[in-house]
C-alpha cells in the first residue's frame, strides 16, 4: 500500500479543545483518524505537538511527499513512518497518522485492524478483557473547588462478556447518582471531563457509596498532581501526608474497601513507595501511568524496582505504535497486566479497542457514558460478536 495523499486539520475533543485529525488517501479509499488530548499528563510523556497543533498541520502539508514514498504492507512497516516523523511531530499527530494508515491497510488486506497486529486472537483472548469504568471523578478532571482529591473512582465488573459489564456499569452509575444526592445536597448531576459524576464529597465518602454495589472497585489517585516538596497535599479535607503516611492511608483504603486496583498511588518518581505498596498487596493491581508513560525504559525500571504489576497504555502518550508493541511485549513477558486507556479529552475515534485486542490487553478503561467513551466499548462489543 502506498499513501497517495495526506492532510491534517483540527477538530474538537470532548472538552471542546482542539485536537488533530489526519486524513490519508490510498488506492483503496480515504481514511481518517484523530487523537485524544490528555489533561493529567505525566512529566515523562512525549509532547502532544512539537510546537503547536497549527504548526504540525502546516508541516504535514509540506512533508506529504515523504510519506507517499513509503510502501506499507504490514504493521511493522510503521517503523518507516516513524523515522520520517522523528523530531518532526508530537505524539498526538503520530498516533492519528499511524491509526489512519492501519485503517487503510486493514481495508486493503480485508482484515480487521486488530488482525494486522495479531492474527491469532481467539474468543478466549477477547473475553479476558475487563472493563474499568470511571464512575465518580475528582482531581484535575473536575473543575469544582471542593471535590475528591483522587482523580477517578472505578467500578470493575467481572462478567463473562464485554456487553454484560457495560450494561451493569451504566446501571450502577445511574443508581450512584441517587446516593450522591442523599449526601451531597448541592449535587446537580453534572459530569466532569470523563463524564464521571462531579461531587463535593471526599475520597472516603465516595468509596462508601460505591461499596454498596458488590462490584470490585479501583482508584486512579493521580498522586503526582497533588505532590509537592515531599508531601501529598489534600484539599478535602485540607491536610498533608508524608510518603510514609500516604502508604498507610492507601493501605487502609485497600483493606477497608476491598480495592482490587490502584493507579498512580504515589508521585511519578517514587518507585520505592510503589514497591512498598506492591509488596504489601501482591494480589492488588498496582498500576503505573504517570510513573511509566507507556515508555519501554520506564516500564523496565518499574519492573526492576518491583514497583508495579500493571501498566496503563495510552498510545499518544509515547507517540509510537511500535513502542506500544514493545511495551506490551515487555509487560507480557514479566506478567504485568495491560490496561489500555482513553484520555480525558476524547474523540469518537474507536481504534483504541482494536489496539487493545491486538495487543492482548487484560483491561480496557474507557469511562462509562458519553458518546466518545461508549463508541470504544461498542467497538469491543462489535468485535466480540464476530467471534460468536
Amino acid at each position: 500500500m502506498i499513501i497517495q495523499g495526506i492532510s491534517a486539520s483540527s477538530i474538537f475533543d470532548s472538552r471542546g479543545e482542539k485536537t488533530v485529525l489526519i486524513s490519508i488517501k490510498t488506492n483503496v479509499g480515504e481514511f481518517e483518524a484523530s487523537s485524544p488530548n490528555g489533561k493529567s499528563t505525566g512529566k515523562y510523556e512525549v509532547k502532544a505537538y512539537q510546537k503547536s497543533l497549527d504548526e504540525e498541520i502546516k508541516k504535514i502539508e509540506k512533508m506529504k511527499n515523504y510519506f507517499s514514498k513509503e510502501i506499507i504492507d504490514k504493521f511493522d512497516d510503521l517503523i518507516g513512518i516513524e523515522d520520517i516523523c522523528d523530531k518532526q511531530f508530537g505524539g498526538n499527530t503520530i498516533f492519528a497518522l499511524e491509526s489512519a494508515i492501519l485503517k487503510a491497510l486493514a481495508k486493503e488486506k480485508k482484515k480487521e485492524i486488530f488482525e494486522l497486529i495479531n492474527n491469532e486472537i481467539s474468543k478466549k483472548d477477547l473475553l479476558k478483557i475487563r472493563l474499568v469504568g470511571n464512575c465518580i471523578g475528582g482531581g484535575k478532571h473536575s473543575p469544582d473547588e471542593k471535590k475528591p482529591d483522587f482523580q477517578e473512582f472505578h467500578i470493575i465488573p467481572n462478567e463473562k462478556t464485554i456487553e454484560d459489564p457495560f450494561i451493569k456499569m451504566k446501571e450502577i452509575k445511574r443508581r450512584v447518582k441517587l446516593l450522591i444526592r442523599e449526601k451531597n445536597k448541592s449535587f446537580s448531576e453534572e459530569v466532569n471531563d470523563e463524564n464521571a459524576w462531579r461531587t463535593n464529597l471526599n475520597d472516603k465518602e465516595v468509596l462508601e457509596i460505591l461499596k454498596n454495589f458488590d462490584t470490585p472497585l479501583g482508584l486512579d489517585c493521580a498522586s503526582s498532581s497533588f505532590y509537592k516538596r515531599g508531601n501529598y497535599h489534600y484539599n478535602n479535607p485540607p491536610l498533608k501526608r508524608s510518603k510514609e503516611e500516604q502508604l498507610e492511608y492507601l493501605t487502609n483504603l485497600i483493606k477497608n474497601f476491598n480495592l482490587i486496583y490502584i493507579e498512580d498511588p504515589f508521585d511519578e518518581n517514587d518507585f520505592e513507595s510503589f514497591s512498598k505498596l506492591l509488596s504489601r498487596f501482591p494480589r492488588v493491581l498496582i498500576a503505573g501511568d504517570d510513573l511509566t508513560t507507556t515508555n519501554p525504559k520506564r516500564l523496565k525500571k518499574a519492573i526492576k524496582e518491583k514497583g508495579i504489576n500493571a501498566i496503563i497504555v495510552k498510545p499518544n502518550q509515547i507517540g509510537s505504535l511500535i513502542k506500544v508493541k514493545e511495551v506490551c511485549d515487555i509487560a507480557k513477558k514479566n506478567n504485568i497486566k495491560i490496561i489500555f486507556s482513553h484520555r480525558s479529552g476524547e474523540t469518537e475515534e474507536t481504534i483504541l479497542a482494536d489496539l487493545a485486542i491486538g495487543f492482548e490487553a487484560d483491561f480496557f478503561k474507557s469511562g462509562i457514558t458519553g458518546k466518545e467513551r461508549e463508541c470504544k466499548i461498542n467497538r469491543l462489543i462489535e468485535i466480540e460478536r464476530k467471534f460468536e
